[in-house]
């Protein structure tokens, strides 16, 4: 993936500047559980409607806030990834067309087209994904842990225990999930290159009466990638399922202690609603970095894949 960051030298300011409204967006987040606790505790418990009707107007304030600043992240994002993208495809065309038919058979073309198609395609969409939430999920999480310590350090022991547990449980799926996606790519140049040699040599297929054969060849690697997706789908599909079960325990944590401080006036419900809904942010916060680890682990698997074409040698070019 380092060696095609060079393609998005002409897009630095996109870089800086989207990932930077997303962390704006996820300020503006982490203040809403805080208004929500105001409401509750002193609206609410007072029967004050007016402030009620103005922490509201605060809360649609940030939302609105938050939703300019996610509008203009993934602006940024995209034109930084549809121009990286646009750039890899012309490069990579610019090399294939320098080619000789010796380079061209020694790689093959169904990979060539898989490679400038569906890896930029994945590469593209990495670097997008990474723009908006690689910075943004760890400090939901990070900004998450500290204001539930703004809010009540021994309650805060609750979010330190439950963090961890959810990023071993990520790393874990990761692990065993990212070496079937590899596999997946190299299932589908198999693919397409058998749907080529069938489109090209139909005529010469029929004529020696090979169609049962190629038919079989095709079924047995269709099955093959099939099995390899289903594999990988079956391994990531625990992933959102353990993740709420770890979480929602916490969430049953901090209402059954937070229940017992509430009753010695230690903390009042709407900070146990801020709670709550923090270890929400987190939740969600390490389901979307788990999904942008799937995303930026094929990325990255497709990366090597167009590197290897672009740093193939060329044949060199001789004048008569």
């Amino acid at each position: 993936m380092r060696r095609l960051l060079v393609y998005l030298n002409g897009y630095k300011t996109e870089c800086i500047v989207g990932p930077l409204f997303k962390l704006l967006e996820a300020c503006f987040e982490l203040i809403v559980p805080l208004v929500m606790a105001r409401i509750v505790d002193i609206g609410i418990a007072n029967r004050d409607t007016a402030y009620i009707l103005r922490m509201a107007a605060v809360m649609v304030g940030l939302g609105l806030l938050g939703f300019a600043c996610s509008v203009c992240a993934q602006y940024f994002a995209a034109k930084a990834a549809v121009g990286m993208g646009t750039r890899l495809r012309r490069s990579m065309f610019s090399k294939i067309m320098r080619f000789s038919y010796t380079e061209i058979d020694r790689v093959g073309a169904p990979t060539l087209i898989t490679r400038m198609t569906s890896d930029i395609n994945q590469v593209q969409a990495g670097v997008n994904l990474g723009l908006r939430l690689l910075l943004r999920s760890p400090f939901i999480v990070a900004g998450a842990i500290v204001m539930s310590f703004a809010v009540n350090a021994r309650m805060a022991v609750i979010f330190v225990v439950t963090a961890p547990l959810i990023g071993f449980a990520i790393w874990f799926i990761m692990r065993r999930s990212i070496p079937y996606y590899k596999k997946i790519q190299q299932g589908v140049d198999k693919v397409a290159q058998l749907t080529r040699e069938n489109l090209s040599g139909a005529r010469v297929i029929r004529a020696f009466s090979r169609q049962e054969d190629e038919k079989r060849r095709f079924r047995d690697e269709s099955d093959r990638l099939f099995d390899t997706q289903r594999r990988a789908g079956r391994i990531s599909a625990l992933l959102t399922p353990l993740n709420f079960v770890i979480i929602n325990l916490a969430v049953i944590a901090v209402l059954y202690f937070g229940a017992f401080r509430v009753d010695t006036g230690e903390l009042t419900q709407g900070e146990v609603i801020a709670l709550v809904n923090y270890m929400s942010q987190i939740l969600l916060a390490l389901v979307a970095l788990a999904n942008l680890i799937i995303s930026l682990s094929k990325a990255f698997a497709s990366a090597a894949r167009v590197a290897d074409v672009l740093d193939m040698p060329c044949p060199v070019e001789t004048t008569a």
